[in-house]
């Protein structure tokens, strides 16, 4: 979760679903939904190899489908970095509406996956105008930058993630709501995109180096990588 502080109405007594919490769950959550993996390595791929949830409090694990939990059985639910794998978007986010009256979502926006393509990610996701936008990465033609999408999520798995530390506002959103909202699939790029991207300026001078050093070290290890075929 890269947003933690835009969580501001769970209120003391509430009962906390956390739906895909990985392995650094939210600490307010009291009950974990998570799916049942075929086997350990796809369960650490789907967490983004993070670490595997080590918890005491209760965890319920399902097949997919309908939330084993009865209408509003919760008070809150928190779901960070799901939306993007699940395989119906409109349907999993009614789910959501009928087990709590209120919640957090975050998710990758368009930008990240343009850069990093994760394959365990099916969808793209923007929130605009009240309205939460989807669309099938497989819909779209963005594997055809494969190779290029390869190295840099490569780079990422090694450790160069100082373009999306100092780009979060952009590579992610998160959001609470207190009501449901609507669901649409995207029609267009424009529906996935922000209107008006005007970047923050960067909190150090060296923002700017950082970034170059981040580029350079990518292209040194494409390249050492390349001369060792």
């Amino acid at each position: 979760m890269f947003f933690p502080e835009r969580i501001k109405n769970i209120k003391s007594t509430d009962c906390v679903l956390e739906v895909g919490p990985g392995g650094t769950p939210h600490p307010r959550s009291d009950v974990f939904l998570d799916l049942i993996h075929t086997n350990d390595e796809n369960a650490a791929f789907q967490r983004g190899n993070a670490d595997q949830l080590v918890t005491n409090k209760k965890t319920v694990y399902y097949e997919g489908g309908r939330f084993p939990f009865s209408d509003l059985e919760f008070d809150y639910v928190i779901c960070s970095h799901v939306l993007e794998h699940v395989e119906d978007v409109e349907y999993f986010l009614s789910e959501l509406f009928r087990v709590a009256s209120k919640g957090y979502i975050e998710f990758p926006t368009i930008y990240y996956e343009y850069l990093y393509n994760f394959s365990v990610h099916l969808n793209l996701l923007k929130i605009k105008n009240k309205t939460l936008f989807y669309l099938e990465k497989a819909a779209t033609p963005l594997s055809v930058f494969g190779t290029v999408q390869n190295l840099f999520l490569q780079s990422l798995s090694k450790g160069y993630t100082k373009l999306v530390d100092d780009l979060k506002q952009v590579m992610f959103e998160g959001f609470e709501w207190l009501e449901p909202f609507p669901c649409k699939k995207a029609l267009c790029i424009q529906e996935l995109t922000f209107d008006d991207i005007l970047l923050p300026i960067c909190e150090t001078s060296k923002c700017g180096g950082r970034v170059r050093e981040y580029i350079v070290q990518v292209i040194n290890l494409f390249f050492k990588r390349k001369s060792k075929r």
